[in-house]
């Protein structure tokens, strides 16, 4: 067994691509190994109209933390912006966020800047989520734009744990280091997945998956002739009540996904496409751009909609995302 697969914790889940690179060594330090397994875990919990508080938290190298931010217009949603000094992921890599979302409670977690992948000789690296939103929960996880450098290879995946009455948003945005200095797309491979259950049951399972080496991902199958990619997820499973937030305005999924579609359709710079998820449990959003700031612009502009239609309230107008 090698050192990826032994410390790995979602290495028995890894796509079979995935599963043959963890067996390349590495000439430095081991795959994910002492400095190269970052964790971070936190739980977020509020009472009654207090603001919500970050009563757990568990960091390690390379994340970092300095507390949370109460600028949000939102009532009582806090946010908690993850710091890594480090400078970018190297092959190798495996960085863990695990954020519990208890009853109640409202919060943004954000990174600090873009993740940037840096170029890879072996191996790969794994940046992953797992979010558990509790009944009543608003959660967003919308960290920068991830970009990919030459002949690397990043496994993205992010797990969600819903309950009836949760709501999540899940943003992701792709920026091929071609846009820069070298040909687009010169990566070794890019594979996102989006996974989401309720109560058990499957929602949502949502993959971008790009072999630029095997498929040109300018084939008109995949992003044709755009280079940028951006995901929006809004997972708003009902309960009995139909309430998504307490407190908040509670928009039908249908209506939810129209209001969406039209204000993206005032966007002349991006082409985008709106559906609404299985069972009733949400609404996805995908964005494909020449440039990252109108595509990051774009899915601003649908998490607006959603905080309009869920919160009361718009985005926050000192973020850039």
């Amino acid at each position: 067994m090698s050192t990826a697969e032994a410390v790995d914790p979602d290495a028995n889940r890894l796509p079979p691509a995935f599963e043959a690179y963890a067996e390349e060594p590495l000439e430095q330090a081991p795959a994910m190994g002492p400095g190269k397994n970052g964790l971070l875990e936190a739980t977020l919990a509020r009472s009654g109209d207090a603001p919500t508080r970050l009563v757990r938290d568990h960091v390690k190298v390379p994340y970092h933390l300095t507390g949370t931010l109460e600028t949000d217009p939102a009532p009582g949603l806090t946010t908690l912006v993850t710091q890594e000094p480090t400078g970018g992921v190297a092959q190798g890599d495996c960085h863990r966020m695990v954020i519990d979302a208890t009853a109640g409670s409202r919060a943004h977690v954000t990174t600090q800047s873009a993740t940037k992948v840096h170029s890879m000789q072996a191996n790969y690296a794994h940046l992953d989520a797992s979010l558990t939103v509790e009944s009543g929960a608003y959660l967003e996880y919308m960290p920068g734009s991830t970009i990919v450098n030459e002949d690397a290879r990043c496994l993205q995946t992010v797990g969600l744990d819903l309950e009836p009455g949760s709501v999540a948003v899940v943003s992701d945005v792709l920026v091929p280091d071609g846009l820069s200095d070298h040909e687009p797309f010169g990566f070794d491979h890019y594979h996102a997945r989006v996974e989401a259950t309720c109560d058990g049951t499957l929602v949502c399972a949502d993959a971008v998956d790009l072999r630029p080496a095997e498929r040109d991902p300018r084939d008109p199958a995949s992003v044709g002739e755009y280079g940028v990619v951006g995901s929006l997820y809004v997972f708003a499973p009902t309960g009995d009540e139909g309430s998504l937030v307490e407190d908040a305005p509670t928009p039908p999924l249908e209506s939810l996904t129209e209001a969406i579609a039209d204000r993206l359709d005032d966007l002349a710079a991006v082409h985008a496409g709106v559906s609404t998820l299985p069972a009733d449990s949400g609404t996805i959003v995908r964005v494909l751009g020449h440039q990252e700031r109108a595509v990051t612009a774009a899915i601003r502009t649908a998490w607006d909609e959603t905080r309009q239609q869920t919160l009361g309230v718009g985005t926050p107008a000192d973020r850039r995302y």
